[in-house]
């Protein structure tokens, strides 16, 4: 109870996932305890020049990291596990739960990034019930997804329980045995669901998700008419996928080859787990496969959407120092592209068709299934959890309307609902459920070298825009040229040749030289000694220069400008002491 005696909210605040796909990251806060579920990442854009990865903005957690009692994870995908390394740097989280595969691969993560010692890794088990702080209990509720070891949950809180699905979709035949609990969400339906928060991902599609198993005879078709090497790509994670592909392989006597760091390092932890079950012998390492016939070779690769350094696209590009395409080879495509991945995958088909493969891809060949239930699937999970007040989540804009609309077509009233941001707080009580406040979000972006700042990404855009253009210039204590400036033009769409570009800088550097050399050169004393300006002075002729640049060139290409001065000069009797031997160069637009 607060002070004035009402009940303490519980506040449900979504990092990511929200108005997007990827990132999902979500905080649950009662009284002075938080717990996180997920903690994902999602992949950059094509202006995001040199980013790796895309994070969600965790300012609300570093500035409440004495509040964190734990993290729940609900299934090992990149957008769900991906950002928890790079969040461990900046604060710790003293216990993860989740599944055992999910767990297996953050450990990897963890150690690479150094970092396991800021955590915990506790696996669970379907129906596992652990308590986070005094306020969450957490029971773990076996669903089905595109990747094995997947789960829903039931959060108990002090005002009811609230279940999260995760991702899901209802696969009635999995490809793994392992069925969803739904009697266990019936069970929480019957007692009474304060909350849902739903997966809204494919919320614009009718019907039911068809169950991965329906892939298989698709799959056996495309192998069974190759004529020669079967080279095959899907997400790495989709173990159910994979553990088909490979049963196929046994199946036609084909030797497998794996390519890809994550396709390894997934199938590795999988087979440990049981989740594949496969003898050694249908392995073999890229250099032996050569002793084998085309038509009993099969390679299992990364870059079903087209990454640029993913096997496949290397293969495409002729870049892969092990595998070259050739006539009669076939490239199964088991996987649609993700929005903003289809110029990329097109393009990696043409190149692979280009060499000579026969390329089987595309939704008509059916060698793909969602692990996203559709509409029908959404309707079940409501008609089964009954809840009271209903939160989607995991989707664009669209996707969170067209959720909250099949939510009412199943009796949920508008006004208990909401449609939410990223960084919006929602505070839950038995009676209401409303937007209260918002906590910093956003994005921040990582390449190799760590967080990229805005300005950072900005200059890189401006750079792969507009081009570079740099001048170096040596200026004598005298306030004269020494030399003719260097100009050298990066990425610049220009007719004028590079000796006209130097006579005009030259000319525009001696004219603030004469005109202004007084305003930053002032005597000291009456021995003849003078004290120079020069960072003033760059300064003023960094800004001649970009007028130059701007009118020539009509664009915004990127100056840099640097500046050499001479050091202790005697020139005509006069001496110059300059303020600094050498300005910095500096980035200017």
């Amino acid at each position: 109870m607060t002070k004035n005696g009402s009940a303490t909210a519980l506040k449900i605040i979504p990092l990511g996932g929200l108005h997007e796909i990827g990132k999902n990251t979500c905080v649950f806060e009662y009284d002075d305890e938080i717990i996180l579920l997920d903690a994902g990442l999602a992949f950059p854009t094509d202006g995001m020049h040199g980013v790796n990865i895309v994070l969600p903005d965790m300012t609300y957690l570093r500035e409440n990291r004495h509040k964190i009692k734990g993290m729940i994870v609900t299934h090992g995908h990149e957008d769900h596990i991906g950002g928890i390394a790079f969040h461990l740097k900046q604060f710790d989280i003293p216990v993860i739960y989740g599944p055992r595969l999910a767990m297996a691969l953050l450990q990897g993560k963890l150690e690479e990034a150094g970092v396991s010692d800021r955590t915990e890794l506790r696996t669970v088990s379907p129906r596992d019930i652990v308590r986070i702080g005094n306020s969450f209990l957490v029971e773990y509720i076996r669903n089905t997804h595109s990747i094995a070891d997947s789960f829903t949950v039931a959060i108990h809180t002090p005002l009811g329980v609230v279940i999260h699905t995760g991702d899901f979709k209802i696969d009635h035949t999995p490809v793994d045995g392992e069925f969803f609990d739904l009697q266990k969400l019936a069970e929480h339906g019957e007692k009474g669901v304060l909350c849902l928060i739903s997966d809204s991902t494919n919320s614009e599609i009718p019907g039911f998700t068809p169950s991965e198993r329906s892939v298989f005879p698709n799959l056996e078709r495309a192998f069974n008419q190759a004529q020669g090497r079967v080279i095959v790509t899907t997400f790495a994670s989709s173990v159910h996928r994979v553990n088909m592909i490979l049963e196929l392989a046994q199946k036609q006597g084909r030797t497998v080859s794996v390519v890809g760091r994550s396709m390894l390092n997934v199938i590795a932890h999988a087979r440990n787990l049981g989740y594949i079950k496969c003898p050694d012998s249908v392995f073999e390492p890229l250099h032996a496969i050569r002793n084998y016939p085309d038509n009993k070779v099969l390679i299992l690769t990364t870059g079903s959407q087209g990454e640029p350094m993913s096997g496949l696209s290397r293969i495409a590009r002729g870049e892969h120092n092990k595998i070259k395409i050739k006539t009669g080879d076939t490239v199964v495509l088991s996987a649609n592209p993700i929005p903003g991945n289809t110029i990329a995958v097109v393009n990696m088909i043409d190149a692979l068709m280009i060499q000579g493969a026969n390329v089987v891809y595309g939704r008509e060949a059916g060698l793909h299934v969602s692990g996203h239930g559709c509409q029908e699937d959404q309707k079940l999970m409501i008609a089964l959890t009954r809840p009271k007040f209903f939160l989607p989540v995991h989707g664009e804009h669209r996707m969170l309307i067209k959720h909250s609309k099949t939510a009412q077509s199943m009796g949920i009233p508008a006004e208990n609902m909401v449609i939410i941001n990223n960084g919006d707080v929602v505070e839950l009580t038995q009676n209401s459920l409303r937007v209260s406040d918002k906590v910093p979000s956003g994005i921040e972006l990582v390449d190799r070298a760590g967080i990229v700042k805005a300005h950072v990404l900005q200059e890189r855009q401006q750079l792969a825009e507009d081009g570079l253009v740099t001048v170096a210039a040596t200026i004598g204590s005298d306030g004269k040229l020494l030399a003719q400036p260097e100009v050298h033009l990066r990425g610049v769409v220009t007719p004028i040749e590079r000796p006209v570009w130097q006579k005009w800088v030259q000319e525009t550097i001696e004219a603030v030289l004469r005109d202004r050399w007084s305003s930053f050169a002032r005597p000291i004393g009456n021995n003849g000694e003078i004290e120079v300006d020069w960072a003033g002075l760059q300064v003023q002729i960094d800004r001649e220069l970009v007028k130059l640049l701007r009118r020539q060139l009509q664009n915004n290409s990127s100056l840099l400008f640097l500046m050499q001065n001479v050091t202790e000069t005697v020139v005509a009797g006069v001496t110059a002491k300059p303020v600094s031997q050498r300005q910095p160069a500096r980035l200017a637009s």
